[in-house]
């Protein structure tokens, strides 16, 4: 099983800017898709963005199209999701996936970052 670990959060002002990392032990390959998910407060974990591993396919959730970008450096086996425009209902603690693309189940978890938007 591939270990997944989050690096990039961080306190930051409204309107600011962050890049979360999120480095895998092993290789994947292309039927595999990696993805972030939040989670605020009180609230439940919710879907960010999604990539398959080929990059043929990104997904992201309403609430940050057009803020968030995410990315995959395959050669380096590091999930990346780039954060603009942040807002203080961004602030959640940030975890990276992974799961099999044909899967409904994201089996692969990180430890989770923190990230602090203020107003």
């Amino acid at each position: 099983q591939v270990q997944l670990v989050e690096s990039g959060g961080g306190l930051v002002q409204a309107g600011g800017s962050l890049r979360l990392s999120c480095a895998a032990s092993a290789r994947r390959f292309s039927r595999y898709a990696m993805g972030w998910f939040r989670q605020a407060p009180g609230k439940e974990r919710e879907f960010v963005a999604g990539i398959i591993l080929t990059g043929s396919r990104i997904k992201y959730a309403d609430s940050v199209e057009g803020r968030f970008t995410i990315s995959m450096d395959n050669a380096k086996n590091i999930l990346y999701l780039y954060m603009n425009t942040l807002e203080p209902e961004d602030t959640a603690v940030y975890y990276c996936a992974g799961k099999v693309v044909k899967s409904d189940t994201w089996t692969e978890w990180g430890q989770g970052t923190q990230v602090t938007v203020s107003s």
